[in-house]
């Protein structure tokens, strides 16, 4: 059986050949993410490519980043000619489920300033509808919670908030993520009026942002493509 480490790995190689010298891009955040931005970093390192400016989407990604060399900088108003991460749901049509890294508000801060969005990431990730088999990840403020999940489950959430190591998960950002699920719930038709939620900071919705995602599987890493149907949504 094929090692998807290595397919996840070239999945990387393909979605960082698109990369030319002088390019500002976003780097994501992830498991995956950090494979793009090693084969990157080792492409600068051998002369391949240069002029490259880059923003990270997570304080981790900033540190992998800067430790290989790469110039990166802060956010400003600048658009990407390029953004690559992972994602957590993959539909059809390359709508996402993203931010079980923690890291869902900056990358889509970065993201949506990108003029190509490309994704990379397993086959289990591939889903026919979001919310299929992961949870909706949303960022919260920490002050006044309680009455924001209550505002939540009026919208019919089910779902705690995210610990680790038996503490509450805080984003590089202060918050908590509330990993929800909304049984049989067209997340797409949710996205308003989660976001309109007051104390909701963002959620792991990102829909018609990606062009393709390069999908490692048994059989060898896939390319899936937005139609032109779904691009003009």
């Amino acid at each position: 059986m094929p090692d998807l480490e290595a397919l996840k790995k070239e999945a990387a190689v393909r979605a960082v050949s698109l990369i030319e010298s002088g390019m500002h891009l976003g780097l994501g955040t992830g498991s995956t993410a950090k494979y793009a931005i090693a084969e990157l970093g080792r492409r600068v390192a051998a002369g391949e490519l240069s002029g490259l400016s880059c923003v990270a989407t997570s304080e981790a990604s900033d540190a992998q980043a800067r430790a290989l060399g790469l110039d990166v900088g802060p956010l400003t108003r600048q658009f990407f000619d390029l953004a690559i991460d992972g994602a957590d749901e993959i539909t059809p049509d390359v709508d996402l489920i993203k931010g079980l890294g923690g890291a869902l508000v900056r990358e889509k801060l970065v993201e949506v300033q990108a003029r190509r969005l490309i994704i990379i990431a397993d086959h289990t990730k591939l889903v026919t509808r979001l919310g299929e088999r992961a949870p909706l990840p949303i960022e919260v403020l920490r002050f006044g919670v309680d009455s924001t999940l209550e505002r939540l489950q009026a919208l019919g959430a089910v779902g705690e908030l995210r610990r680790q190591a038996g503490e509450l998960y805080l984003t590089d950002n202060g918050n908590f993520i509330y990993d929800a699920r909304f049984a049989g719930a067209d997340l797409a038709a949710l996205e308003r009026p989660l976001k309109g939620t007051l104390g909701v900071v963002e959620t792991g919705l990102f829909l018609n942002m990606a062009e393709r995602a390069f999908v490692a599987a048994p059989e060898g890493v896939r390319e899936i493509v937005r139609s032109a149907a779904s691009a003009a949504r």
